[in-house]
């Protein structure tokens, strides 16, 4: 399951700034999407990881992705950064 790639990874970029950042300077491993965002929010970031092929997974639950990223609040998209 996604969210135990994302409390396994080594390096995780929280929110759909960060993650297109990562996305931009190609250091992303891949890519983390909550089905409950709004498509507005994680639409740039499914087209950008498309585009450069990164690996999509998708959870069910934005509170649930920010807790395994030990964040207080709900997160749309994480990145996990490339070793």
């Amino acid at each position: 399951m996604s969210y135990e790639k994302v409390s396994q990874a080594s390096k995780v970029l929280i929110g759909t700034k960060q993650t297109l950042k990562a996305l931009e300077s190609n250091s992303a491993d891949a890519v983390i999407v909550a089905d409950d965002a709004e498509s507005k929010v994680i639409g740039k970031v499914l087209l950008a990881a498309e585009a450069k092929g990164v690996s999509i997974y998708k959870v069910d639950s934005m509170k649930k992705l920010g807790k395994v990223c030990g964040i207080d609040v709900g997160a749309a998209a994480v990145a996990l950064k490339k070793q």
